[in-house]
């Protein structure tokens, strides 16, 4: 099966989610929204970047059960039960303990030759060097490029003078399958 694909992320959501699937030659994403599918599909050749950030607004996921859980813990605790207020209250600060420990939520936009799509590529933010790292690999193997990660290459660039008649060594640039 040459155009074989394979499940890297997938980010839900209340109405549906999106599913990402990697083939030899693509990037595939499968947004699903109630009953309809819709695919958009990122030839591996024609991506220029891929970029995660942290949402801005990931910090209300944690605050949200919490007020909504204790306050009317507190208020229980208050006055009318020890015991249910405990319960509220308890809930509350344990499903925002971890909201917390899951870490921040992900926003991603891919840029490629012909368009700049903002679709979630992962949930949280920790995930992400993952997925991108499968990505930069296939990408790297469709362009032909060395499978070493890319560092920093120290000395003179081509085209530039060495290191005996200058003083001082160019910055070395990214290869071109650096997604990261």
């Amino acid at each position: 099966m040459p155009n074989a694909f394979r499940k890297i992320s997938r980010v839900g959501s209340l109405s549906g989610g999106t599913r990402w699937y990697l083939s030899e030659d693509c990037l595939l994403a499968a947004k699903r929204v109630m009953y309809a599918v819709e695919y958009r599909r990122f030839y591996l050749c024609d991506l220029e970047s891929i970029v995660v950030w942290p949402s801005r607004w990931w910090i209300v996921r944690p605050i949200i059960p919490s007020v909504l859980l204790g306050t009317p813990g507190a208020l229980l605790w208050h006055w009318a039960n020890f015991v249910a207020g405990a319960i509220f209250a308890g809930t509350g600060l344990a499903w925002a303990s971890f909201e917390l420990a899951l870490g921040p939520t992900a926003r991603a936009r891919i840029r490629t030759t012909g368009a700049t799509v903002e679709l979630p590529l992962v949930k949280r933010v920790r995930r992400a060097p993952q997925v991108l790292a499968k990505i930069d690999a296939a990408v790297r193997a469709v362009r032909g490029l060395n499978q070493q990660p890319t560092a920093p290459v120290a000395g003179p660039q081509p085209g530039e003078p060495s290191a005996q008649t200058s003083s001082h060594t160019a910055p070395a640039s990214a290869p071109l399958g650096d997604l990261t």
